[in-house]
């Protein structure tokens, strides 16, 4: 079993997250090559989250949230507000364009937010798909209680249930709250398989875990997940990705040269436009 734990980086006007991949222990966790942890965070009353039109190509996005709302809007004319347990699957395939703001009702008056945002890797036969956008609100997600248990599938499959959230390869996401001497087996279907402590304290293979930190394990490990006080943690992983993936920004693809490419249409505004924003965020230098 491998530990890791987050290292922060400010995305902006102050607002800092906790990146947990990709880092030198762990390039990827099955397609999952990208997550960050937000939040807790209070936003007092005209304050709020913008972050400005960007490109992503080679990748899924997905949204997940603990607390607070958040509006996606892109370049194929999708505008969802995301709210607590919903899934927010952004496909962004050959490239895509989409803005993640505060929305002004709760940019009013203030509010909390707490959630996870991911990109998983496509499958190198649908690098370059049309881009998708598919919301899942919670109560059309598999949830259910076993013991001290609370499980919600988010995408993918475990322990019986599947999400309806269409993936493109196997996949592992699941959030589940323990209960006081709560007690979770891994889930065995999977080739890789990761923990991310969302809240409390676990107890891995002999292993203590708090708030913030990830467990990678070894393939076949059966371990289980213990807490005496309760904790709430993410299961994530599935099959490992079909080859090396190269990160640069927001794009993702199999081909350096693919990545360059998408460079120079950003740079001469290629990739398309947010309807109703004219704001961007410009390529790095």
């Amino acid at each position: 079993m491998v530990i890791i734990r987050g290292k922060p980086r400010d995305l902006g006007d102050g607002f800092m997250v906790s990146r947990l991949l990709p880092q030198i222990e762990r390039r990827s966790i099955g397609p999952f090559v990208f997550f960050d942890h937000f939040g807790p965070v209070t936003f007092a009353p005209g304050q709020g989250v913008d972050v400005r039109p960007h490109p992503h190509i080679g990748l899924a996005t997905v949204t997940y949230l603990f607390e607070g709302a958040q509006v996606h809007r892109d370049s194929l004319g999708s505008v969802q507000t995301i709210t607590p347990g919903d899934v927010n699957w952004m496909t962004a395939g050959r490239g895509i364009v989409h803005s993640e703001r505060t929305g002004p009702e709760l940019r009013a008056r203030g509010h909390l937010l707490h959630g996870i945002q991911s990109w998983v890797a496509l499958p190198q036969s649908e690098e370059e798909s049309d881009p998708s956008f598919q919301h899942v609100g919670r109560g059309d997600l598999p949830e259910w209680r076993e013991g001290e248990v609370v499980l919600r599938v988010i995408a993918g499959h475990a322990y019986g249930r599947t999400s309806p959230a269409r993936v493109l390869s196997p996949t592992l996401y699941v959030d589940a709250i323990l209960g006081p001497n709560g007690r979770l087996p891994l889930p065995e279907d999977h080739e890789e398989r990761a923990v991310f402590v969302v809240s409390g304290e676990l107890r891995v293979g002999g292993q203590a875990l708090t708030t913030g930190d990830m467990a990678v394990f070894h393939a076949g490990s059966r371990d289980a997940l213990r807490t005496d006080k309760g904790a709430r943690v993410m299961l994530l992983g599935g099959a490992a990705i079909d080859g090396r993936r190269h990160l640069w920004w927001n794009f993702v693809s199999s081909s350096k040269e693919r990545i360059e490419q998408a460079k120079a249409d950003w740079r001469a505004q290629r990739m398309g436009q947010v309807p109703g924003e004219t704001e961007l965020i410009p390529l790095p230098d």
